[in-house]
């Protein structure tokens, strides 16, 4: 005989009350991402126009769905109530962070640090210490403070810092893991640390060859500056005829 399945009636009053429980604690998170984000787009946008050089490559966001936040819910087997979940998962926001070169992921680790409504919580260090499968990565857990008409949230949210190549690499990852339903053959995955530690080598050689780069640009600038003279806040050039004068004049004084 086939069973028939009966579904629990639930109060309309009582699902209307969940419903705006689960969308102010949704919100919550939703500006905490906007705040956020507005603070990493200040920084790119100062050095875009202050700074000769922007460490900040690209910027993207997200906010985990109900279902991805309950199955994560399942998965690590927290109670199904608000405040566990807000205790238990810090990674409901997240923002992630593209950067040319590994320096510049500490660079901004440090800038955000210096923020005084930012609360660094936890900070995990993928870079020094890369994952068994070669995931390279910095992550922060950062809390900030959210104003809503009644109450200050003081809301977690997950910053996940990295090169462009070590973006790259995660991104492809996922999507083989994904495609194996996690379970990916060993070769794959001896293959896969490979390129991950191949990538790593290609970020330190990239660094190198902008820290040669800068050196370069440096020495131009000097010897360019020294073609010219300050008087009174006006800029002199130095005729060329002029400085072999003076340079021929001093050789013979000595």
């Amino acid at each position: 005989m086939e069973r028939k399945h009966t579904s629990i009636p639930i109060d309309p009053a009582r699902l209307k009350m969940m419903k705006n429980q689960l969308t102010r604690f949704l919100m919550t998170y939703k500006f905490a991402l906007d705040e956020m984000n507005t603070k990493v787009g200040i920084l790119q946008e100062e050095f875009q126009y202050v700074h000769e050089y922007n460490p900040i490559e690209h910027v993207s966001s997200r906010l985990k769905s109900p279902e991805s936040i309950l199955q994560k819910v399942q998965r690590k087997r927290i109670p199904m109530n608000m405040e566990d979940i807000r205790e238990h998962i810090k990674d409901i926001a997240g923002i992630r962070i593209s950067c040319s070169f590994q320096k510049d992921i500490y660079a901004i680790q440090d800038m955000l640090e210096k923020h005084e409504d930012i609360r660094i919580l936890e900070v995990k260090d993928y870079l020094q210490t890369p994952k068994p499968n070669g995931y390279r990565s910095l992550h922060l857990i950062v809390e900030v403070p959210v104003y809503m008409s009644d109450r200050i949230e003081h809301v977690a949210v997950e910053i996940q810092i990295r090169t462009v190549a070590m973006d790259f690499w995660a991104s492809l990852e996922h999507k083989i893991f994904y495609k194996f339903g996690e379970v990916v053959p060993s070769e794959l995955s001896s293959e896969l640390k490979d390129v991950a530690e191949a990538a790593a080598k290609l970020d330190q050689r990239m660094e190198s060859l902008h820290q040669q780069a800068n050196e370069y640009k440096k020495e131009a600038v000097d010897a360019e500056s020294l073609q010219s003279v300050n008087v009174q806040d006006t800029q002199y050039a130095i005729p060329a005829q002029l400085i072999r004068a003076l340079t021929d004049d001093d050789k013979k004084n000595q």
